[in-house]
Order: structure tokens, then C-alpha cells, then sequence
């Protein structure tokens, strides 16, 4: 199978027998028919040919010329011919798929159709066939698959004329046309019969072809045919002519009034008249009303007609010939507008809308503008349906807007070309539903040209106090954001800072718009309490001074990012207003403002607006964020004045002890000066930058002494020596200071204790403590050295200690001793070995003997080269070398 448009295969099957004939029997069924079997083949999907039925042994030998189906497929009928004895024989196999039998009956041609007989709620299922015997030749009718319910159809046949000058002519096709209820025959030799099925009655013959006829198919309600010659023929019925041609030629009345009044067909209408006036002067007015529904083009339906039965009355128990004229009317057709008009009013009365809406559903009425005013007071979905076939834009956009559908008004306008005055409608809308009103709104404006403005829209949702919708209309119309909107812009901020200010507040916060009277929607955000709102928009210093003080209501984070905006001056005078205004709830924003643009607004600027307004705290929280990154002397000493303010000794003590930036001295003046309750950021000053003497002179007058005890007990255990000296100097007490020393770990260079103390010539006052150490083991030489000197000065057996103790240094004591003792100084230069020093003391006291008996018992050579000889640290003196050499 080939699309000869797409010029494209569409399918292909390989049959396993020979195909003897085939055909189209719908728009995607191909019929092939083979020596044993027919076959169905749809050209959808990818399935094979699908066997039927088998062919009858009737049918062998013949010349298979047609194939037909019913609409349902479940009949089935396949035509041969044959030739014996020089006659055509028709041979047909009929066969039903429901029960799979077949029926073998003597035929030529066949169809299938349907008709309707009177009475019928469905249409009845006939066949019809022809045959040509030896002793004549008919047409059959007969009745398949019986409706239940609908009446019997009684089998039909008929003869079939044939001309002297065809006697061996034969039915080769057989096409109905459902319209009519005609069936069309056409034989071998060109001639065409036409037959009407409900009776069997022939209603034209004529000869269409003087040569063969091979091929037909149904074609606009006829046929049309194609010859040997390949002429293409077509043949239909003339409605104008058909009517009068059956009452002239073959005068069947009955024949005429049925066909013309079934295939709606002109040329019956006196006979209709004629019969409807006999049948109401008969009394019989339901027939008449039935008549007159079936009339032909509706010829009878009409005003006067309806009038005429609605004035008769019905038997009891029986429709009102009325009511059976419209339900002849219903049951086969549609009313006309008049006959809708005047049965729907009884039928709303009784309140049987169901009714009505299941003929409008059926298109059974015809609609018109009057039908939907008798409806609309009873159901106005309904009349809506009504106007909207009736074409009455008017009546429809009301019943809309009244149903809530206005999103459906704009469209429906548009389909049908109606323009109504919207601004009334719109208010309309809105009186009835708010919400719906907005979304009708939206759409008009959308519209290209728009159908109203917005300003109309805000006149009509304004004045009916619609602030809600005003603003969903509003907010979707302008969003735009257009600079010739500006006005609609204030007048949607100004309703919502007025009703909503939540929803005002959400608007600005978006920015959505920025053509609005800034000034003026900044004043009533204030007076709404949005101050953050108002603080966006306010240009002006003072105003910006007056609202930016509210701090309890504003966000912090925002508030301190808005500083941002504002020029240094302006920042500076905004966060001294906030101070003066309220400092315990403004201060902490004003810190994080001050901190955060610190180096673009000046430390020394802020620190005069803290200062100014006194605001110790303030400066403290402020210069805390700057101090650990300034090398500004003066913010750091700002900063330890402002913590010393605020009582914040612990960070006092942390500055002093970690900053490299301060002025030490001034910093050691502010704290005297400032007498804290604990005096150890002084000390860590004093300590670090080496003030100890002053440190400790002012804690000893101020009688601060347990600081001292501090500071070198926790704070540096090395500076005890100098601090001993200080207080020395003071004249402290002996037994202060010897707890002091004991007291203080052991940390510090006892030579240096030493020193200081013996600068004050009070060394006596360590000889416990000395020996104290000494027992415990130390092996410090400075406690030894220490020892070693108050033993000399004291003259409390130097000699043995020299001699016995290793641990003092032999150079340090030789030299403290050489004024004192000589002896004392040789004994301890000896005992270290001190050749040098030994050498210069021996020979600058004429200890000769004692310079001898030591090089003796040295026996180093190089040391009698120096004695003898000299070098450049003992250059030769030869009266000493006479005097070593005679000892």
C-alpha cells in the first residue's frame, strides 16, 4: 500500500495464496479475497491480514465481482459470477460474524444501510439484494440484527424492468444512500434503477452508459461509476425535480409525501397542506400534529400552525397534540426559534429545567435572545448558555459578569466584535465580587489598545473603598514602573500607608517603583511608624535627624548599612542627634556606625562626639574595635582613659600589657592620676617600659604596698632587684624586705639583688636568706659571690669559706677583695685559678713569696714565661722578676 501523495510506502503483506479481488470497504480497511478465504487488512498499525470466514464451495469457478459490509462489520457479503449453459448466474455467500455462519443465495448485487421507519428510536439494520433467474428478475429487502423496541420491518421485493433490447443484461452494483433511503442499482449494460428501500418501490430508470459498467462507490448521497471506456460517471438526485417526478410518473402519493417529508424534499407541500387540513377537520389532531412536525423544510411549523394546537385540547390520559408535535419535532430533529420559545415556557412553569437543558445539550432548540429572557429568571447559567448560541453579546457579558465569569467577558467581546461600555460594567462587577472585579480589570488593560486605563480602574475601586483589590490591580498594571504612572504610583503607596501600612512597607521594600511623590510618602510612612521607609525616602538632614533616633523599631543591621548613603557630615550630625536624643537606646547603633565607617569618618571626629556628649561607654566599645589595629598613640591612650571611665580595669590591664603604641609615659601618669582600684595596669606600664622606681616610690607613698608584693610575686619575679633598690631608697623597713625577697619566686638574677643592695651598702640584710639558699642547694654563684662579700666585710672566716666553697665566682670575690685584704683576693684568685689576676695582685702588693710557692705548685710553664719574661697583659718589670727569682 502506497501514499501517492507522500509518495511513500504505507504497509506490505505476503499473502500464501493468490489474491482473486480486493477493495476498499473503509478510508483503512482493504477486503482481499482469495481462492479459499477473505481477509480484513488494516493499514494502521503493523498486524497482518485477519481471516474472515472461508469461502463457499458455491462460489468456486466463479468471477469474484463484489464484496460488501455493514457498518458494524458482523455482515458480510461476497459475490461471484458464473456462465453455465451460456446464462450469468449470480452466486452470493452471506455470511454473520455473531453466530459464524454463512447463507448461500442466488444474487448479482448487494448492499447494506439503514432506514428509519415511523415509530423507530433507532434506525433499522436492512439488506438488500438483487438476483436474475431464469424466470425474472427482483429486488429484496430484508431486515438484520432487529432492534429491540423498534417495529418490524416487513420483507420487500420487487421487480426489476429490463428493456427488450437488454435481455442478457444483469446487476453488476448495488450503492444506498442513506440520505434518501434510496438504493442505487446499476447493471451490466449501463442501466441505473433506483429503488426506494422502506417499500421496494422503483422510482427511476434510465440507461447512464452504453458500455459496461465495471466499478461504483457511494459519492454525495448517489454514486458514481466508471466504464470500459474509462468514463467517470456520476448520478444524484435532483431534490427540486424528484418529489414532482414520482407524483407525475408513477403517481405513489404515499411514495412522495414519505420521501419528501423523511430527506427534507420540496415539491409535496399542497399534498402536506391538503392532508393536515383533512386531518384536523377529522379530529384527528395528533396525527395532524405529527404531520405538521414532519413536514418537509417545515413548511407546516409554523406560528399559526402552534396556535391552532395549542388551543385543542387532548383526550384524558393522552399528550396534548402539542406536546406530540413537539415531540415528533425532538425526536428527529430541532425546534425552530418560535416552537423553542413557546415550549419552553411550560416546561420552566412546570420546573422541568432539567428538560430544557438536556434539548440545549442535544441542540435541539434554536436559540434567540426572547428564549434567554424566559430563562434567565429561572436559571442564569442556563440563559447564559441560551444568549451565547443565540449570538446575544449584550445579554451574554451581563449574564457573565452576574455568573463571575469575567475573565471569560474580554474574550467573548473580542471572538464576536462587541464593545460595551466597560467603565459601567466593571463597576457593576466589582459591587458583586471584589476579587473577580481585579482579575476583569487586569485583563481589560492588558488588552492592546487597552479597553480602559487604570486610572478609570482606581476611580472605580476607590470609590467603593477596595483597597485590597486597588492594590493587586495596582501592583500587576504598574509594574512597568513608567515615569507617567507616577501619579498612580503615589496613589497606590498612599491608600496602603493609610489602611495597610504592612503592605506598604512590602511595596517599598521591593522597590518595585520609583516615580512616586517621594517626600510625600516618606511623611506618611513616618506618621505609619515605618521609619525605615521614611528614612529611605527623606532627603532632608532634619528629617532624617527626627526619624533616625527610633531605634527601637528600626533594624539595627539596616540602619547602620544606611549610613552608608549619607554624606560625613551628615553621618556625623545624625549620630550625635541619636546621642543626645536617647544614648542608653541609641548608643550601641551609633557604636556600630562609628566602628564601621571609623576610617571615612575620622576616628578623631567621632571621638569628639563621644566626648561631647559625654558618652564614655560609647568611646570605650568604638576605640576597642580600632585600638588593636592604630598605631595612633593618642587613640590608644583614648581608649585606656574611656575603659578606666567604664570601669574596665581587665582591658585596661590587656592594652597596657599587649599594645606597642601608647605613650608609656603619659599612659603611667593617667593611671596614678586615675587611682584605680587595682593598680596592676600600672604595674604592667611601669614594668614594661622599664619605670620601676617610679612604679614602686608611688605605690610605697600611696600605701599600696601589696602591689608591690604583686608585681614581683605574679607580674615579673625578675624585677625584685631593682624593686629592692627602690624601696631601699624609701627607707622601707628590713623585715618588709626580707619577707619581700623570701616571698618572691625565685625567678630574678640574685647578682643583680646583690648589686642593688650593695650600691645601698645594706648587703647584711641577705645574709640569711643567702645562707638559706646556699643550705637548700643552690647552685646559683651570685648567692656565693653575695656570701663570699659579707663574709669578707664581716670578717667571719673568709678564709675558710674561700678555701672550702667552689661555687662562688673566683674573679667577682678576688676583685671585691684586693682593697679590703689582699690575701683574701690571692686566696680566692688561687683557688680559680686566676693566673692574670693572681700575677698583677701579687706583683702590685710585693706578695712575691706568696706569687712563687703558686707558680710552684701551678708548674705551667707558660706561667713562668708571663712572670719572667712579661707579655703584653704583664709587660716585664725586672725589679718584680728579681724579687720572684730570689724567693
Amino acid at each position: 500500500v502506497f501514499n501517492l501523495e507522500l509518495k511513500a510506502k504505507v504497509k506490505s503483506c505476503m499473502m500464501s495464496d493468490d489474491v482473486q479481488y480486493w477493495r476498499w470497504i473503509t478510508p483503512f480497511d482493504i477486503a482481499l479475497v482469495t481462492d479459499t478465504s477473505v481477509f480484513h487488512w488494516s493499514i494502521e498499525g503493523t498486524s497482518s491480514p485477519v481471516k474472515q470466514f472461508e469461502r463457499n464451495g458455491s462460489l468456486n469457478g466463479t468471477q469474484i465481482i463484489s464484496y460488501c459490509t455493514n457498518a458494524k462489520m458482523n455482515w458480510m457479503a461476497l459475490i461471484g459470477i458464473s456462465a453455465p449453459q451460456g446464462r450469468i448466474v449470480g452466486s452470493m455467500q452471506l455470511y454473520n460474524k455473531d453466530r459464524g455462519a454463512s447463507q448461500n443465495i442466488e444474487a448479482h448485487a448487494a448492499e447494506f444501510s439503514e432506514i428509519w421507519l415511523e415509530g423507530a428510536s433507532q434506525p433499522t439494520q436492512v439488506f438488500a439484494f438483487t438476483a436474475r433467474n431464469a424466470t425474472g428478475s427482483k429486488l429484496y429487502v430484508v431486515e438484520i440484527d432487529h432492534v429491540e423496541g423498534n417495529p418490524p420491518f416487513q420483507k420487500r421485493s420487487s421487480d426489476i424492468f429490463f428493456p427488450p433490447e437488454a435481455v442478457n443484461d444483469f446487476p453488476v452494483a448495488m450503492q444506498a444512500g442513506a440520505k434518501y433511503e434510496i438504493v442505487y442499482m446499476v447493471t451490466k449494460f449501463g442501466f441505473i434503477h433506483l429503488f426506494d428501500l422502506e417499500t421496494g418501490a422503483c422510482v427511476f430508470t434510465n440507461r447512464i452508459s452504453g458500455d459496461t459498467v465495471f466499478v461504483t462507490t457511494k459519492h454525495d448521497n448517489g454514486i458514481i461509476a466508471v466504464n470500459r471506456k474509462g468514463q467517470v460517471l456520476s448520478v444524484g438526485i435532483n431534490e427540486d425535480n424528484v418529489i414532482p417526478y414520482i407524483l407525475q410518473n408513477s403517481g405513489n402519493v404515499e411514495l412522495a409525501f414519505r420521501m419528501a417529508s423523511r430527506a427534507n424534499l420540496p415539491g409535496a407541500d399542497q399534498l402536506y397542506v391538503q392532508r393536515f387540513q383533512q386531518l384536523m377537520s377529522q379530529g384527528q389532531y395528533g396525527d395532524a400534529a405529527k404531520m405538521a412536525a414532519s413536514s418537509p423544510r417545515g413548511m407546516l411549523r409554523t406560528e399559526n400552525t402552534i396556535n391552532q394546537l395549542k388551543n385543542l385540547q387532548s383526550p384524558p390520559g393522552q399528550l396534548s397534540p402539542i406536546l406530540q408535535y413537539f415531540a415528533t419535532i425532538l425526536e428527529k430533529g430541532e425546534l425552530n426559534r418560535y416552537e423553542s420559545i413557546e415550549l419552553a415556557r411550560p416546561v420552566l412553569v412546570s420546573n422541568r429545567k432539567a428538560l430544557l437543558e438536556k434539548w440545549l445539550k442535544e441542540d435541539k432548540l434554536e436559540c434567540s435572545e426572547e428564549l434567554g429572557d424566559i430563562v434567565q429568571p429561572h436559571d442564569a447559567t442556563l440563559a447564559l448558555s441560551v444568549y451565547l448560541r443565540a449570538n446575544a453579546p449584550a445579554k451574554v457579558v451581563v449574564c457573565f459578569a452576574q455568573s463571575g465569569q469575567f475573565d471569560k467577558i474580554v474574550l467573548y467581546c473580542k471572538k464576536v466584535g462587541y464593545t460595551p461600555d466597560w467603565v459601567p460594567l466593571l463597576t457593576q462587577v466589582a459591587r458583586a465580587d471584589g476579587d473577580k472585579a481585579c482579575e476583569f480589570a487586569l485583563s481589560l488593560v492588558k488588552e492592546e489598545p487597552p479597553l480602559v486605563s487604570a486610572d478609570q480602574v482606581y476611580g472605580v475601586f476607590s470609590s467603593l473603598s477596595m483597597v485590597q483589590q486597588t492594590t493587586r490591580f495596582l501592583l500587576e498594571a504598574l509594574k512597568a514602573n513608567n515615569e507617567s504612572d507616577a501619579h498612580l504610583q503615589t496613589k497606590l503607596l498612599e491608600i496602603n500607608l493609610l489602611n495597610a501600612p504592612q503592605v506598604a512597607d512590602a511595596i517599598l521594600g521591593n522597590n518595585m517603583f520609583s516615580h512616586f511623590d517621594r517626600p510625600y510618602i516618606a511623611q506618611l510612612a513616618e506618621k505609619a511608624g515605618l521609619y525605615q521607609r521614611a528614612l529611605e525616602l527623606y532627603d532632608n538632614l532634619d528629617d532624617i535627624k527626627r526619624v533616625a533616633v527610633h531605634t527601637e523599631v528600626l533594624n539595627a543591621e539596616w540602619l547602620v548599612g544606611y549610613f552608608g548613603n549619607l554624606s560625613v557630615d551628615d553621618s556625623l550630625a545624625v549620630m550625635r542627634q541619636m546621642l543626645e536624643h536617647n544614648m542608653a537606646q541609641n548608643l550601641q547603633v551609633v557604636v556600630q556606625v562609628a566602628i564601621k565607617y571609623s576610617e571615612l569618618l575620622g576616628p578623631q571626629k567621632i571621638i569628639d562626639i563621644f566626648e561631647d556628649c559625654r558618652c564614655n561607654e560609647g568611646l570605650y566599645y568604638y576605640l576597642g574595635s580600632v585600638v588593636n589595629v592604630s598605631q595612633d598613640p593618642a587613640v590608644v591612650f583614648k581608649y585606656i582613659q574611656a575603659a578606666v571611665a567604664t570601669g574596665q580595669t581587665k582591658e585596661v590591664e590587656r592594652i597596657v600589657r599587649d599594645n606597642n603604641h601608647y605613650d608609656a609615659e603619659k599612659v603611667k601618669n593617667y593611671l596614678k592620676e586615675a587611682s584605680l582600684p587595682d593598680q596592676l595596669p600600672l604595674i604592667i606600664v611601669c614594668d614594661r617600659h622599664d619605670f620601676v622606681h617610679d612604679l614602686v616610690l608611688y605605690l610605697y607613698s600611696n600605701g599600696l604596698s601589696k602591689y608591690i608584693e604583686v608585681y614581683v610575686q605574679q607580674v615579673n619575679p625578675g624585677r625584685l632587684p631593682q624593686v629592692v633598690g627602690a624601696l631601699l631608697d624609701v627607707d622601707c623597713d628590713e623585715q618588709i624586705l626580707k619577707s619581700l625577697i623570701s616571698s618572691t619566686p625565685p625567678q630574678f638574677s640574685v647578682s643583680d639583688l646583690v648589686d642593688e643592695i650593695e650600691k645601698r651598702n645594706r648587703l647584711k640584710l641577705l645574709h640569711r636568706w643567702l645562707e638559706a639558699k646556699a643550705s637548700e642547694g643552690s647552685q646559683d654563684a651570685g648567692v656565693y659571690n653575695a656570701l663570699a662579700k659579707i663574709y669578707i666585710d664581716s670578717n667571719y672566716e673568709p678564709e675558710r669559706f674561700l678555701s672550702s666553697n667552689k661555687l662562688y665566682d673566683p674573679r667577682v670575690i678576688g676583685a671585691y677583695s684586693e682593697r679590703r685584704d689582699p690575701n683574701l683576693a690571692f686566696l680566692a684568685y688561687s683557688q680559680g685559678q686566676c693566673d692574670d689576676e693572681l700575677l698583677r695582685l701579687t706583683s702590685d702588693n710585693g706578695m712575691f713569696k706568696q706569687q712563687a710557692r703558686y707558680m710552684i705548685k701551678r708548674r705551667d710553664i707558660g706561667l713562668w714565661g708571663k712572670a719572667l719574661s712579661g707579655d703584653n697583659q704583664h709587660p716585664l718589670n725586672q725589679s718584680h722578676r728579681r724579687q720572684l727569682i730570689d724567693q
